[in-house]
Order: C-alpha cells, then sequence, then structure tokens
C-alpha cells in the first residue's frame, strides 16, 4: 500500500487541482474568480465510504453539490467504477474526498465548524450530522463516517468575548453543560437571568 499512496495523491491533486496558474503581471486572467479552484480546500479521507459519505452530507446543507468526481479505473484497489476522489460544495465550503483505503482516521484535531444563526437551524443540523453517529460536548458531535463537527450559534463567538469577564464566564460555563448548544440558555447566562 505504501507506494500506491503518493500515486493516488499526486493523481487526485492533478486530477482535481485544475486550477489555471496566476496570471503574470500586467497580464489579465480569462478565467472567471467564481471557476478557479480556491487556494485551500478541506480534504477528506475516507477509507471506501466517499460517496455515501458525500450524497449524505447534500442531503443536510441547502447550498450543496457535487463539482466533480472521478471512479477508479479497472485494476485499481478499490473495485472499478467506485468512487476515487471527488470536489463538492457545502454551504459555499470547496471540499474534497477520496476513498483511500483503511489508512487514516478522523478525529477530533480536525472539525468542520457550522455557524448556525437560529435555534432551528441548531436543531436541525445537530439531529441531521447525527443521526447514526455520536454526539459530544459544547455543540461538537462525531456523524456516521467519524468526522467531527461544531454546531454552534453564530452569536456564541461574540458572548465568549464580551468585554466583561462575568457575563463570558456564565456562557462559557453554561455551553460546558451542554451536548447540543441551546442558544436561549446561553442568552440566559449571558443575560444573568
Amino acid at each position: 500500500m505504501k507506494p500506491l499512496l503518493p500515486v493516488l495523491l499526486l493523481a487526485t491533486s492533478l486530477w482535481l487541482g485544475n486550477a489555471p496558474a496566476d496570471p503574470l503581471p500586467n497580464q489579465q486572467s480569462t478565467t472567471p474568480t467564481m471557476n478557479q479552484t480556491p487556494k485551500i480546500t478541506p480534504f477528506l479521507w475516507f477509507d471506501h465510504d466517499a460517496e455515501e459519505a458525500i450524497r449524505f452530507y447534500l442531503s443536510i446543507f441547502d447550498d450543496a453539490k457535487i463539482l466533480s468526481e472521478t471512479r477508479w479505473p479497472e485494476g485499481g484497489p478499490m473495485p472499478q467504477g467506485s468512487l476515487m476522489s471527488a470536489r463538492f460544495q457545502l454551504a459555499g465550503q470547496e471540499f474534497m474526498a477520496l476513498n483511500g483505503g483503511p489508512r487514516y482516521r478522523f478525529n477530533e484535531a480536525v472539525s468542520l465548524f457550522v455557524s448556525c444563526k437560529t435555534q432551528q437551524e441548531i436543531d436541525t443540523i445537530w439531529a441531521r450530522l447525527g443521526k447514526g453517529g455520536e454526539p459530544g460536548r459544547c455543540g461538537w458531535l462525531k456523524d456516521k463516517f467519524g468526522l467531527s463537527w461544531q454546531v454552534v450559534p453564530t452569536a456564541l463567538g461574540d458572548m465568549l468575548g464580551d468585554k466583561d469577564p462575568a457575563r463570558a464566564r456564565r456562557v462559557a460555563e453554561a455551553m460546558m453543560g451542554m451536548d447540543k448548544l441551546d442558544l436561549a440558555r446561553l442568552q440566559k447566562a449571558y443575560d444573568h437571568r
């Protein structure tokens, strides 16, 4: 498997990283910015279920689509025709996914942070992402593929960063006692009610 890994990564990055080079000084790019590959894109390594994971994520977020995909050829390490790699977009953020085999696992050192404006949005996304996964503390959860997510109200950053340390502390203490975050309870702690 070791010799195959560099080949997989190189082939995938060459195939998916097809953005045109930056134009030389004093030259105009003829490619619209929205069609260029982002400079930094999260790359997700799955054992063999990248396609299932992508379809799962597409069902959760409104602004979601597959941008491109490639399939394993005959003689590859995965069944012919199965997904090798894909570029996809969730809520405006581009991702890359690879079916690379059981070499690497997701862990909590990296998570995807979802900002939610309302409690209804928190509840909906938490329930959908958490289906088949496991809840964690402070708005964290692992989905059924082992990927960690943080489902967080947009207002939380301002509350935790308040100039009044007592307010920020109350919010932090309330948050530490929660799995799924409850915006009303966080607001109550912030307002000291």
